[in-house]
């Protein structure tokens, strides 16, 4: 069986990699599981592993996925683990007759599976995460002929989290220029009120400001916060 490339799938996946506000390796995930689910024939459902330094974040299409995986991951065998630990794609045609995993078989047909499909596909933007990518039908054989299918879900599923880590680490840069901007802003306040109050110079200001929160062991910015606080209350009482 030929497995088409639809274009609702490349569609919904190449989606996923234009990030907007709000996306989050969670919706990442999640979107890829449903892309599958609706896009792929012959598969019922799907599953997205992020695995890194051992901890791992998993999205489903369905909640019965969410027990299989689980189970999966406390029997310590079946074709999602297989494919983590070769780096290569795993096929089942048919479940019944695979003698790999009988433990995982019993699991899965409880919940109606009979033919996978799981792609591990390295994720670009983080040292050591993969993504493990399963694909599951109600039918056997459904994913006898995988190598397009494959290979447009390794391409996208990679672009869409570099993206995502990508767009994350912007908007850290971005915070962490805000927070240095504002704390820049209220240090400049305290310089003020502390010239006010003795007369000296900018550059004698801000040395006073370092020699106390160097004394109290606190940041700069921070001692800056509380003077300038502290000074609004002061006014704020006359």
């Amino acid at each position: 069986m030929v497995i088409p490339v639809i274009p609702i799938l490349a569609r919904d996946l190449a989606a996923l990699g234009r990030v907007t506000e709000g996306a989050s390796l969670e919706s990442v995930l999640r979107g890829v599981t449903e892309a599958i689910a609706r896009g792929v024939p012959g598969c019922a459902g799907g599953t997205a592993e992020l695995w890194q330094d051992e901890r791992v974040l998993l999205a489903a299409s369905h909640s019965e996925l969410i027990a299989v995986t689980d189970r999966e991951r406390d029997l310590r065998e079946g074709p999602s683990r297989e494919a983590r630990a070769t780096g290569r794609p795993v096929v089942v045609a048919d479940i019944m007759r695979d003698p790999r995993w009988p433990r995982y078989t019993a699991a899965a047909v409880r919940h109606g599976i009979r033919s996978v499909l799981v792609l591990p596909v390295q994720a670009d933007g983080a040292d050591g995460a993969v993504v493990v990518v399963g694909l599951y039908g109600v039918r056997p054989g459904v994913f006898a002929d995988h190598v397009i299918l494959t290979d447009l879900l390794r391409e996208q599923v990679t672009v869409a989290l570099a993206n995502v880590w990508e767009f994350d680490d912007v908007l850290t840069g971005a915070a962490q220029m805000q927070e240095a901007m504002a704390g820049r802003a209220l240090i400049d306040q305290a310089k003020g009120i502390i010239m006010q109050a003795s007369g000296c110079s900018a550059e004698a200001a801000f040395d006073e400001l370092r020699r106390v929160s160097q004394h109290h062991q606190v940041k700069v910015a921070d001692l800056a916060k509380l003077l300038v606080t502290e000074h609004q209350q002061k006014n704020a009482k006359k």
